[in-house]
């Protein structure tokens, strides 16, 4: 098993304030040979829809001396684990939750607004403190 990201529970609290049902912590992913973890799966149920709406969530805290090589390694997970959810659970959408903190520093850089709009990544922003979601990106 995966060792929790710092803001995992953060993370875990925040959606379900925000009326989200974790499914699965850690969501497994396998497909052919390989299996993969994603930090969790959540389902929320929207009664206009009739239909409930799944996601997997990515918490990465952006802690290490550089936020670039975080980067690196989170949209290495993002890109792997969206491709085999593509092909073995289509309707789960893939997120990457983030720090409102480094949301609003390191993410408004140019640079990386262009990475995020060009891999169409979705971004989960979080406060970790009241552990709260602030913003849905897509």
């Amino acid at each position: 098993m995966p060792a929790k990201d710092l803001y995992h529970d953060a993370m875990k609290n925040a959606l379900s304030k925000d009326g989200w049902i974790i499914t699965k912590d850690p969501l497994t992913i396998e497909y052919e040979e390989i299996q993969v973890y994603a930090d969790m799966a959540a389902t929320k149920l929207f009664a206009a829809e009739r239909d409930a709406r799944k996601i997997a969530v990515e918490v990465k805290s952006f802690i290490s001396p550089s936020p670039v090589r975080d980067l690196e390694l989170a949209l290495g997970q993002y890109i792997i684990y969206r491709s085999f959810l593509t092909l073995t659970d289509p309707d789960r959408q893939v997120y990457l939750a983030i720090r409102e903190e480094v949301f609003n520093s390191f993410f408004q850089l140019k640079a990386i607004q262009t990475i995020i709009e060009q891999n169409q990544i979705f971004l989960i922003v979080i406060d970790t403190t009241n552990e709260v979601i602030v913003q849905w990106t897509n």
